[in-house]
């Protein structure tokens, strides 16, 4: 699904009133009415009152529409009208009156903080203040407003997005946003709804079709893509008959030191698991027994060095190599990561120390192969990119490192996003369950197993940063989040594979 930027919305409005020869408060009404539809599904007339707050402009006109339809079914509605300045739009306008006409409970007008009414915990708060078009901080007292909303312990549904909030620019600091329990978006998913400073504001999310020009959406690139299973599934490559174990290549997991076997470990589990033909693991010679134990369907090759990397040699020729799960950042195992750079000539994953030593060193760029995936968290990824003020400078910086090195960054977070210097795209797969140990290292496992197999880098980097989050889903539908490890993650790579075709929810983990 793609993502589009307030302007480009704003486009494809325009494009449907003119190719559809309606008006925009038509398009408003159709709009507003499947919000409408799934609030009615789901209060089903109950008696709860309802609490709308609605702008002077066209999010304020969805609000005004949906608190119609309300009071049409029955329902205990009462609509505020937030009134920060003297301009209204036309199809605010025009809803405005047609409320009026249908009732004798007009809308009430808040002009300062003397106006605010009581909100209980019991109440359903409608936030219809400002949508998509916001571009400027708010006024003090509308600040307020949204603070005496956030604390009132209601549920809050926001319509196109929670006030405050910004749909594709950077918040200014201190900016005080609704906060919704759940959020019902038009068309598009906004990217800000994905980014850490601002992703709690959004609640559960629910995007509307309402059927804005399809040529338009179709011919035009969006600012962001999310990926979920359709996505996920139309980058799969299904496998030959006569395929061998040498058809999908023979990986390289270079990682590991005294104590920290086990990353390197996990990490050549899940590389098996995604679907490399061969794996041979590089450890330090304390992790041999280990290792020939634990994955006996790997290969080891040991450092001279009985804790830490210092001289990786090796004579096979592998399709992808993974480094740096555990490894440490010792000065010998530094100069160790340049011999491997200097003799490896094909896209490498590096993770967890192997980020740590390269942003230490940054001449070791230079050395990577283009089309190389890196896998910070936002801690690495600092120490690569230096400090930001907020999440859209994140992303350019992260981009303009992508640009430089040709190189693919994968952010580890909530949303795992996958960055070329072009384009962004967000997983919608994982859950909390996986913050916890060891995780990052079957991500490694996953993204190298795909290299392996021919897929792009690109490819690989979306695909298998989905399968590692829904790997994470099943093993969480299994033990709970809290009970999740990252070797139940590494376990479940391949029931990720098959649920991409599978139409009904398997719990059979």
């Amino acid at each position: 699904m793609k993502i589009f930027s307030a302007n480009q919305l704003r486009e494809a409005d325009r494009l449907t009133i003119e190719k559809q020869q309606i008006s925009s408060n038509d398009l408003m009404e159709r709009a507003a009415t499947l919000v409408f539809e799934e609030i009615h599904k789901r209060l089903e007339g109950a008696d709860i009152p309802v609490k709308i707050f609605c702008g002077i402009g066209n999010n304020g006109g969805d609000g005004l529409v949906i608190g119609r339809l309300l009071l049409e079914q029955g329902y205990d509605v009462t609509i505020y009208i937030v009134n920060y300045s003297d301009q209204r739009s036309k199809d605010f306008l025009i809803n405005y009156d047609r409320v009026k006409n249908m009732t004798k409970k007009w809308p009430v007008l808040l002009k300062s903080e003397d106006d605010f009414p009581e909100i209980n915990v019991g109440d359903f708060v409608l936030d219809a203040i400002f949508g998509v078009g916001l571009n400027r901080p708010l006024v003090d007292w509308v600040e307020n407003l949204v603070r005496h909303i956030n604390d009132s312990g209601a549920f809050v549904l926001a319509v196109d997005m929670p006030s405050g909030l910004m749909a594709d620019e950077p918040m200014p600091s201190k900016s005080v946003i609704i906060k919704a329990n759940y959020t019902i978006s038009f068309q598009s998913a906004k990217l800000s709804f994905f980014l850490p400073d601002t992703a709690e504001n959004i609640g559960e999310l629910q995007i509307l079709d309402i059927g804005l020009d399809r040529e338009y959406l179709q011919k035009t690139d969006g600012v962001a893509q999310l990926i979920g299973k359709q996505e996920a599934k139309a980058l799969y490559r299904p496998r030959n008959k006569f395929s061998h174990k040498g058809t999908f290549g023979h990986a390289l997991m270079v990682g590991g030191s005294y104590g920290k076997i086990g990353s390197i470990c996990l990490a050549s589990t899940a590389a098996l698991k995604a679907g490399a033909g061969m794996v041979t693991i590089f450890a330090p010679a304390c992790g041999y027994e280990i290792l020939q134990t634990a994955l006996p369907e790997a290969m080891v090759i040991t450092d001279p060095d009985d804790k830490i990397l210092t001289d990786i040699q090796y004579e096979l020729e592998p399709a992808a190599t993974g480094f740096g799960v555990g490894v440490g950042t010792d000065q010998q195992t530094e100069k160790a990561m340049e011999q491997l750079l200097r003799k490896n000539k094909k896209p490498i994953v590096i993770d967890a120390d192997g980020l740590n030593i390269l942003s230490r060193n940054k001449e070791l760029f230079e050395l990577l192969p283009e089309g190389s995936i890196l896998t910070p968290h936002p801690k690495e990824l600092e120490r690569l990119i230096g400090e930001w003020s907020n999440d859209f400078e994140k992303l350019e910086r992260s981009r303009q490192l992508c640009k430089k090195h040709n190189l693919i960054l994968v952010i580890k977070g909530a949303y795992t996003l996958t960055l070329t210097a072009e384009e962004t795209f967000i997983n919608t797969s994982g859950n909390p369950g996986m913050a916890t140990a060891g995780s990052g290292d079957v991500l490694t496992g996953i993204l190298t197993a795909m290299l392996c197999q021919g897929y792009s880098p690109l490819s690989a980097a979306i695909l298998g940063v989905y399968l590692h989050g829904r790997s994470g889903d099943l093993a969480a539908e299994k033990f709970s989040y809290e009970g999740v490890v990252a070797g139940d993650i590494a376990a479940r790579t391949g029931a990720a594979i098959l649920d991409l075709f599978q139409t009904q929810k398997n719990n059979k983990n």
